[in-house]
């Protein structure tokens, strides 16, 4: 099975998007990830889940699990006032690594071995058109799974 065959919409926000507005988007719809594009609508990071709470939560409640566990509920207003007024590019983590992606063609187990070298809850499945790139869905590990399931003892 090809990138073309498991790729699905995935919801996405831009680099110009209100970070609390991407924030509730990963909340609401549980994705296991935010997936950023640029202006010019190419994947500019996946940041998963654990990496955009890492961004929102206070460093001093990170670093000392006592504080954390003392907080509770008082975080809760200090967690959404460090988004506001943020652009998703202001809030993003200051190292990013290229965001996992491959072409149409790539098989499952290329797009699996990618998820697996980058740790990345997903994959970008982009098409070229002459200098012009296009998201042409995404990849997650439960479709990989999935479909690694579905194929046992069948040739790929």
């Amino acid at each position: 099975m090809r990138a073309r065959d498991l790729a699905e919409p995935y919801p996405f926000v831009t680099t110009d998007d209100d970070a609390m507005d991407a924030a509730r988007l990963l909340a609401r719809q549980s994705l296991p990830a935010l997936l950023v594009l640029d202006a010019d609508g190419q994947p500019h990071a996946i940041v998963p889940g654990s990496q955009v709470l890492r961004q929102v939560l206070p460093d001093y409640v990170i670093d000392d699990p006592l504080v954390a566990s003392a907080a509770g509920g008082t975080i809760d207003a200090e967690i959404a006032e460090r988004l506001r007024g943020l652009t998703v590019a202001e809030w993003l983590p200051r190292r990013l690594f290229p965001p996992p992606y491959v072409g149409p063609d790539a098989t499952a187990v290329e797009v699996a071995a990618l998820m697996a070298r980058t740790h990345s809850p997903l994959v970008a499945v982009i098409e070229r058109q002459g200098d012009q790139v296009r998201l042409a869905g995404t990849v997650t590990a439960a479709r990989l799974m999935s479909c690694f399931l579905d194929q046992r003892g069948q040739p790929q």
